[in-house]
């Protein structure tokens, strides 16, 4: 099956038609059942056990549409953090203590109601001094009426039980709606950084064997005449480039693409000699470590490509060596300079390559020597760690 076919394929499954759906953080309405919490005043109310019934009607309906409100405005984080939202929350606990002295009974039941909304709305260090003050009040409260059956301690560890639950279990549903957006975000960097190492193995991969094919052509074309065994094994070598191509090409789509210094080097020699230019390889130091070998593998090939282009380039020389802190490769030729350089065109080539050092803490420098023709030198750490799929899978495994 094609990639295209797998990614368009349904998925398996019974219901292919209905969407799932992810559980979110629970919404203001399952708030809204505690509000019979306050039948027991409104029994009283319908009863006429309350004196001054009207002034209580008023307060249970200010209460209620009150405690709706901020209840609703505490499940959005603009307006939870609003001044209106803090105002509103005031005036409910004005109407509370006012019933709850004025009524006491089972008018004392509001003040977890209180409590619950504070728990939408504050946060911090105002949450815990605002309910633990809150508890102390409404212990003090239902003391002094002495007229609820519940003891008085009972009423404040209630108050304070319900804002600092409410507030636990909405600050844990942010904390995951959060790490749940973050994973997301994680992800599509992912794909983008995938989508960027494709593109720069594929600019690499293809200019780089296209230029040697055309190299090649050229020099068996001119061999043909006058050596035809000369221009045979030019063919022999564009047939092998080209199968090497296609084997880098399908390494490359399945991220398994691991480059070494020493290999294009010696690529490197049979390229420049069949372009005419003359290879100079010098190397001293230590082994390098794989990650190093990598990703200067991928600026001496980018650095034979740019030279396989120039006009009138007849000397390239490599230069390998180290210091106690890194290493360098310094390519130097006389030629004119890459036609599609980083500094020139972006995104591509030599810029991508300074993105791809850049990230591990090296850097690529390029552009016309001191004496004439064009020189890119790079440096990385001695201990650089090749970053790829394989290296990732290998860690995972």
């Amino acid at each position: 099956m094609s990639l295209a076919a797998h990614l368009t394929r349904p998925p398996k499954g019974p219901r292919r038609g209905r969407r799932l759906r992810r559980p979110g953080p629970p919404g203001p309405y399952t708030l809204l059942p505690w509000l019979l919490l306050g039948l027991g005043a409104f029994s009283n109310l319908w009863q006429g056990e309350t004196p001054n019934p009207w002034i209580g009607a008023l307060g249970l309906l200010a209460f209620n549409s009150l405690y709706v409100s901020v209840v609703f405005r505490g499940f959005d984080r603009h307006k939870r953090d609003s001044p209106t939202s803090y105002r509103l929350l005031l005036a409910m606990g004005a109407i509370t203590f006012s019933l709850a002295i004025g009524y006491g009974g089972n008018w004392l039941l509001f003040f977890p109601l209180l409590s619950l909304a504070c728990g939408t709305i504050l946060r911090g260090r105002w949450l815990g001094a605002g309910l633990i003050t809150l508890a102390l009040c409404a212990s003090a409260v239902a003391a002094w009426r002495g007229d609820h059956p519940s003891e008085s301690w009972t009423i404040g560890y209630g108050t304070f039980i319900s804002g600092a639950v409410t507030a636990a279990i909405l600050t844990l549903s942010e904390t995951v709606m959060e790490l749940r957006a973050t994973r997301q975000e994680l992800a599509r960097s992912a794909v983008e950084q995938e989508r960027l190492r494709f593109s720069r193995d594929l600019h690499d991969l293809l200019g780089h064997t296209l230029s040697v094919i055309v190299v090649k052509s050229e020099a068996a074309r001119r061999l043909a005449p006058h050596d035809l065994d000369a221009a045979l094994e030019q063919v022999e070598d564009i047939e092998s480039v080209g199968r090497q191509a296609l084997t880098e090409i399908r390494e490359a789509v399945t991220g398994y693409r691991e480059g070494s210094l020493s290999t294009e080097l010696e690529r490197a020699r049979s390229v420049l000699t069949a372009a005419g230019i003359e290879p100079v390889i010098r190397r001293s130091g230590p082994p390098l470590e794989p990650g190093t070998e990598t990703l200067l593998g991928w600026v001496a090939r980018e650095a034979v490509t740019n030279a396989v282009r120039h006009s009138g380039a007849t000397r390239c020389v490599f230069t390998v060596g180290s210091t106690p802190d890194q290493v360098h490769l310094t390519v130097t030729d006389d030629g004119a300079g890459p036609v599609d350089s980083g500094a020139t065109v972006g995104g591509t080539g030599l810029k991508g390559l300074a993105e791809r050092l850049a990230a591990v803490g090296g850097s690529l420098e390029s552009g016309p020597g001191a004496e004439g023709g064009f020189t890119v030198e790079a440096r990385l750490p001695h201990d650089t760690a090749y970053t790829g799929p394989r290296a990732a899978e290998a860690e995972c495994g």
